[in-house]
């Protein structure tokens, strides 16, 4: 394959304005972002090796790179253009290691970590367990996250463990407890948290958050937690005596004689495990250790009241009565002042929505706003319109981050932004794909026809909620994807599972054909296109014949999340921009870490610190998983990114 012209001496240093969504950067704030270290990884490849590290928001344009192997220097003169370096002579042996240079003087050297195939990371999996009704289940390595929990510059991976028997909201039954573990890349294993018998399991449920919210240069961990919650010093939180469980044939307030019986069967296999009263927390974690540091009322309460309603008021409140809606949680993390770092946590979102924006300061978890879809004050059309996920974007361009909840927005003061009114949807993509337009766009899918006017798919303006093309449909479309991967067409393609058309930025038909991978994205080989993941393999769509040909086939791992196929984590973990693929093996007794062995001749400033990428990483393992976007184009024609306006924070 030919790779694009591309002129990569613009990327180092400029600074440039794309359109009316960057008009206010000269006045935003600055992001505080974390300190990273230059990530350098060395990875086997067909032939030789994959040398690659980091460039860093810090770096001055005339910073270079030599490359050394076993203590001999392979460069000829410094690495400019590029953060790779291919050692056509390399050996799995050979150790590797990268150093700066500045003025024709080496500086700080990084050692390159090793990669043949896969960094494999071992996981202590939890041991088998019983539910109340007898039934057996054992651990899955589902989502993880990642933050640099003790300040070293190199990220640590944050683990959700998933009992097999965990449920989705529609289903009742018994579920094992929730484990959330932390490992470093070495593989040694930090901490464990046992959310407890009162969280139930399942893709809704569970949304952690990890970032560095008290800008101390550590991240923390927080997340929604319960009586009996047990920290990983041993500490419970609320009461360890506590079980809000509902047992199996239990039924309250019901009329239990004659023709009430099979109504009532039904209903118990409805309620049973599900956790339906008793108090609900938000809990914030230290990184190093795993120990709670503060405790709040979960501030999306199920009541006006954070008390338990009644089951009419449940339904007038969420739809029914049973927590199938209710608890439907969303968690993202946004920079809200477009400085400081925070937890969204939310609930619902088929019928009434609330958004609650929290902050860590001095080591307690404080309110910064609550939105409520059915509030005084509210304009109609925000309820009924929330994704199995949310984005977080800064769509007005003033340097402070925006959430896109699906078919709505809200602003970074928590004020309602924009509604389409077409309802929810199970997938969506944010950012700039069509760089010859001003700002921001938002690609979608719909499942309700009624509420979409017919609409499966419709790609947005991210800022005012306008529509620019919409593709038609008579059911639930329940996937949609957006990249670059046609080099003939400006900008990003579109593709959704109600047709079987390709589109281009403006709608037009450009193939009658789209990749079946409607899943996942992932920048892996050397040009600026975007590949295709789902499931264990990573797929390269060639536009010439209208077929993806698999280039990364990760033999021995397993996908999460059923149907969704997607990974425990897809980021731009180390090395150069390009992202690593991190699977769980099939006996879920280690995580394989996947970087790209294959050369790239563009630079870019790690995408760790575009400040929307990085949202992106946290929210990540929000139920429904989708791929991460930086706030800039990255594809076929691509002008310079603009330098992101951010401020590194280094442990002291």
């Amino acid at each position: 394959m030919t790779i694009p012209t591309f002129k990569t001496s613009l990327l180092i240093s400029a600074t440039l304005t794309l359109g009316a969504a960057h008009a206010l950067a000269a006045e935003a704030p600055s992001v505080r972002v974390e300190y990273l270290d230059r990530g350098a990884v060395a990875v086997t490849a067909d032939t030789g090796v994959l040398v690659s590290w980091r460039a860093l928001v810090t770096d001055a344009p005339t910073l270079g790179f030599n490359v050394y192997r076993n203590g001999r220097k392979l460069t000829a003169r410094p690495v400019t253009r590029t953060t790779s370096f291919k050692d056509e002579s390399g050996t799995n042996a050979a150790s590797y290691e990268v150093r700066e240079v500045a003025g024709g003087k080496e500086g700080p050297a990084s050692k390159a970590l090793r990669i043949d195939g896969y960094l494999s990371i071992p996981l202590n999996k939890p041991a088998d367990g019983t539910t109340p009704d007898g039934q057996a289940y054992s651990y899955t390595a589902n989502d993880a996250s990642v933050g640099d929990l003790d300040g070293d510059g190199r990220y640590e991976i944050i683990l959700k463990w998933d009992p097999t028997n965990a449920r989705d909201n529609s289903q009742g039954g018994y579920t094992g407890p929730v484990l959330l573990d932390a490992y470093t890349l070495d593989g040694k294993q930090l901490w464990r948290i046992n959310l407890g018998r009162n969280i139930r399991a399942g893709a809704h449920y569970t949304q952690f958050q990890v970032a560095d919210y008290d800008g101390d240069g550590k991240a923390e961990l927080i997340v929604k937690t319960a009586d009996g919650t047990i920290d990983a010093q041993g500490k419970v939180i609320g009461d360890a005596t506590a079980d809000w469980v509902t047992p199996a044939g239990e039924i309250e307030n019901k009329d239990r004689t004659g023709s009430r019986q099979t109504e009532d069967g039904k209903l118990m296999a409805r309620l049973t495990g599900r956790i339906l009263k008793g108090p609900e927390y938000l809990s914030v974690f230290e990184g190093t250790t795993g120990k709670v540091v503060d405790t709040i009322p979960y501030p999306s309460p199920r009541g006006p009241n954070g008390d338990n309603p009644t089951d009419a008021e449940a339904t007038a409140r969420w739809g029914d009565a049973y927590s199938n809606r209710s608890d439907r949680f969303l968690a993202g993390t946004a920079w809200l002042d477009g400085e400081h770092p925070s937890a969204i946590f939310a609930r619902g979102y088929y019928a009434r929505t609330t958004i609650a924006a929290i902050d860590y300061k001095g080591g307690k978890l404080i309110k910064r706003w609550y939105f409520d879809s059915e509030a005084a004050g509210v304009p109609p059309g925000y309820s009924g319109q929330g994704n199995h996920q949310f984005s977080v974007a800064d769509v007005d361009g003033d340097g402070k981050q925006e959430i896109v909840y699906g078919a709505m927005a809200i602003n970074d003061d928590g004020q309602p932004l924009w509604t389409t009114g077409m309802g929810h949807g199970d997938a969506m993509h944010v950012s700039d794909l069509d760089p010859n337009r001003p700002g921001l766009e938002k690609w979608g899918v719909h499942e309700n026809m009624k509420m979409s006017g017919n609409t499966g798919a419709a790609l947005l303006d991210a800022r005012t909620g306008e529509v620019i093309f919409k593709v038609p449909a008579d059911k639930d479309t329940g996937r949609g994807v957006a990249g670059d991967i046609d080099p003939r067409h400006p900008g990003a393609e579109f593709w959704a599972s109600n047709s079987p058309n390709l589109y281009d930025v403006k709608g037009n038909v450009i193939s009658d054909k789209h990749p079946r991978q409607v899943n996942f994205m992932v920048w892996w080989d050397g040009d600026l296109l975007r590949e295709l993941l789902d499931g264990t393999k990573v797929y390269k769509w060639d536009w010439n014949t209208s077929e993806s040909k698999v280039i990364l086939d990760a033999q021995g791992t397993a996908s999460n999340n059923g149907t969704k196929s997607t990974p425990a984590l897809s980021a731009d973990l180390f090395g150069d921009w390009r992202e690593e693929v991190v699977l769980r093996s099939e006996d879920n007794l280690s995580l394989r870490i996947y970087s790209t062995p294959i050369p790239t001749p563009y630079k870019f400033t790690t995408l760790m610190q575009d400040p929307q990428y990085r949202a992106a990483i946290a929210w990540q393992n929000t139920a429904y998983n989708q791929p991460p976007w930086p706030s800039y184009f990255i594809g076929e024609g691509m002008k310079a990114p603009p330098k992101a306006k951010v401020t590194v924070v280094k442990a002291q």
